[in-house]
């Protein structure tokens, strides 16, 4: 496969282009969150939970400090502050042979910065 999905990520992150998101994402790709008890199963809602994400999380400071992968599949780790709170996490994104993704699974530490952006994903959501 390559990596060309995670190239296309990587540029989404820079450009915040949402074309190129909603082309990047499988019609049946699967979010996991880490404040979501379930998993959001479909492009539609993929799509809402990591453009919000993306405006949440993606702003000034933010940036992969690590980046871990295989053929199908990376992990990268990305750090930002937000309302004086250190948040420290993992991106865990799986794609399908065409370099669409099909599983984005998102772990965040520590507790205060799960609940920030909580709070933080719950009004970008509501305002979307």
């Amino acid at each position: 496969m390559g990596m060309s999905g995670l190239d296309t990520w990587y540029g989404f992150m820079k450009s915040h282009d949402q074309v190129a998101l909603w082309e990047l994402l499988h019609p049946d790709a699967v979010f996991e969150s880490p404040v979501v008890h379930s998993p959001q199963r479909g492009r539609e809602i993929v799509f809402k939970y990591l453009t919000a994400a993306e405006k949440v999380l993606g702003g000034p400071g933010f940036t992969y400090i690590g980046e871990w992968r295989n053929e199908t599949s990376a992990v990268l780790e990305f750090e930002n502050e937000i309302e004086g709170i250190k948040i420290n996490g993992i991106d865990m994104i799986t794609f399908d042979v065409d370099g669409r993704i099909t599983h984005f699974k998102v772990m965040v530490r520590p507790l205060k910065a799960i609940n920030l952006l909580h709070r933080l994903m719950g009004e970008m959501l509501a305002r979307q």
